[in-house]
Order: C-alpha cells, then sequence, then structure tokens
C-alpha cells in the first residue's frame, strides 16, 4: 500500500532482525500530504515507487527509510531494510483525536506536522518533540 496522505499513529512495538516484537519508547508519526514527521528526530518526505515507501529524512537525522506498508484490521504494520542491512518490523496504532486540521511547515531546519490534536516538531539536531493540543472547549 502507498503511504498514507493523513494520519497520526503510535507506534505499538518494534522487531529488529526477526527478534521479538517490543516497544522501549514514546514513538509517533504523523503525516499530512507528502510530508512527516517522527518524534524519534526526524522529518521529511515521503515517496511511493509502486512496491515500497520511501521516507526521506530531509530534517533531523540523516538517512532514509524504505518499507513496505500493509494495514491489519486498524493497525499499520510496516516491513523494511535499514541502510546497514538490518531488518525490521514496526507495528503502528491510531492516535485518537487525529480528526480535525492537518498541515506541514518547515522553516529554518524545522519542520513540523499538525494531525488534529497531535503535533510533532523535529529540529535539526535530531530532537523530536510530540504534544497533544487541548481539546476545543464543548
Amino acid at each position: 500500500m502507498d503511504a498514507p496522505t493523513r494520519g497520526a499513529w503510535l507506534r505499538a512495538g518494534i522487531s529488529r532482525d526477526g527478534g521479538p516484537l517490543e516497544e522501549t519508547e514514546h514513538v509517533v508519526w504523523l503525516q499530512s500530504g507528502t510530508l512527516y514527521a517522527d518524534s524519534r528526530g526526524f522529518a521529511g518526505s515521503t515517496s511511493y515507487d509502486g512496491e515500497q515507501v520511501t521516507f526521506h529524512h530531509d530534517v533531523g537525522s540523516p538517512g532514509h527509510d524504505i518499507g513496505t506498508l500493509r494495514s491489519e484490521g486498524t493497525r499499520m504494520v510496516e516491513t523494511g531494510t535499514n541502510l546497514d542491512g538490518s531488518t525490521f518490523l514496526e507495528v503502528w496504532t491510531p492516535l485518537p483525536g487525529s480528526d480535525g486540521p492537518a498541515g506541514s511547515w518547515t522553516a529554518a531546519g524545522t519542520q513540523t506536522v499538525r494531525v488534529g490534536r497531535h503535533v510533532v516538531h523535529v529540529d535539526a539536531a535530531a530532537h523530536g518533540t510530540h504534544f497533544t493540543l487541548p481539546a476545543d472547549p464543548p
């Protein structure tokens, strides 16, 4: 499947080189159009070649990730190979509160993506921050 054009995702686990699925940190990926931000400290654009999605790291940690995405119910499963030849499998779950405004802003070596109440900001030093905006009053 192509990369979603909009989404707010929380990583539920990662398996490296066929190891156990585990999660040791709070990782959020936001996608708005072709632009994304990942709370691990990288952001940029996505492209799709008909088989695999490439996450180009344009801000923060250098590099790129190449993977294949598939849906499993409400979850998204990403499998791929890192630049060093190691493999990964990541399971992503949708974050509540992703309805509402979405967009991406790039300025002065930073990139910020908003999807609904969720915002991820990545700076040039590869610091990623996820925060949740308050709900609108009734």
